[in-house]
């Protein structure tokens, strides 16, 4: 007796499968790739300067603006700090497009309806503008001001209060409250 050993023909769509899955994981590791899906292909950040300006400060704002950038650190949650056109000595900027930090700005004009929030023990007042939130320090005595465009969010100042409490002396926020 003997056992038919033939094998059935396998069908042109299981043909069409088999070849077709391979060819489809190489394509999308290599979409994935190119999107920028690998750990070592991240974007390059910016190296071009941020626009800042940096009006004369009087000598005590000067000192604590001073301090406080020297406390930044050099990556933000993960955000390259970069240079700043002018006073690096008052201005920092994170990312791109970039989160910029400045000391030594006009304290703000509050309503005295105005949302605040305390983060991290600074009081902060923010306002949104069309492509950008600007959150500035009323609790401070040297004001600070962070610009965060619409594509960031809020959560990276909770990253700069530690080095705003660590150096720029606190003050009461008035009949405003946090």
């Amino acid at each position: 007796m003997s056992a038919d050993t033939t094998r059935p023909t396998p069908s042109p769509a299981r043909i069409a499968t088999l070849a077709a899955l391979p060819i489809a994981l190489v394509v999308g590791l290599v979409a994935f790739w190119v999107l920028g899906g690998f750990p070592g292909h991240a974007k390059k950040p910016s190296a071009a300067a941020v626009p800042a300006e940096a009006p004369q400060l009087a000598p005590s704002p000067a000192t604590v603006c001073r301090a406080l950038v020297a406390r930044l650190p050099d990556v933000l949650g993960g955000l390259s700090r970069r240079p700043v056109t002018a006073g690096a000595e008052q201005n920092a900027a994170f990312g791109d497009p970039a989160i910029v930090l400045t000391c030594g700005v006009p304290q703000p004009t509050v309503p005295q309806d105005a949302q605040l929030l305390g983060l991290s023990n600074v009081c902060w007042f923010p306002e949104e503008h069309s492509g950008e939130t600007v959150w500035q320090t009323i609790d401070r005595e040297v004001a600070v001001r962070v610009v965060v465009p619409k594509a960031a969010d809020g959560s990276w100042l909770v990253n700069l209060s530690a080095p705003i409490v660590a150096t720029v002396p606190a003050t009461a926020p008035g009949t405003l409250h946090c």
